[in-house]
C-alpha cells in the first residue's frame, strides 16, 4: 500500500498584508544561511503539475531573537541557491520515479 503524502504548508503574508499558501519542497543550509524552497500550494496536485509552477526561494533571517522568512535581494545569491535547489529537487523526483518503477 502506498504511503499517503501530506504536504507541509506555510502561510506567508506579503507586504500588502495578503496571505498566500505555499508547499515546502526542500530546506538546505549554505554558508551558514538556511534557505527554503516553496511552491504555491494547491489542493489539486494535477493542477500544480499542469501549471508552470514557480519555485519561491526564501532565506531565514532573525530580528530581536525571532526567525522569519525573507526574500533574497542579491541576484547572484538567488540564482546560485535556486540552481542548487532545482538540482536537489530534480534528483529527488528522479529517485522517487525509479523507486515507483521498481515496486511495480
Amino acid at each position: 500500500m502506498a504511503e499517503e503524502y501530506t504536504p507541509e504548508i506555510f502561510t506567508l503574508t506579503d507586504e500588502e498584508g495578503n496571505e498566500h499558501e505555499f508547499e515546502l519542497m526542500d530546506i538546505m543550509e549554505q554558508d551558514g544561511t538556511v534557505y527554503y524552497a516553496l511552491v504555491p500550494y494547491t489542493e489539486d496536485p494535477d493542477a500544480m503539475i499542469e501549471e508552470d509552477t514557480e519555485l519561491v526561494i526564501l532565506k531565514v533571517g532573525e530580528e530581536n531573537g525571532e526567525e522569519f522568512l525573507a526574500t533574497i535581494d542579491n541576484d547572484e545569491e538567488y540564482e546560485r541557491i535556486g540552481n542548487i535547489f532545482i538540482d536537489r529537487i530534480s534528483r529527488a523526483l528522479e529517485e522517487e520515479l525509479e523507486d515507483e518503477e521498481e515496486s511495480e
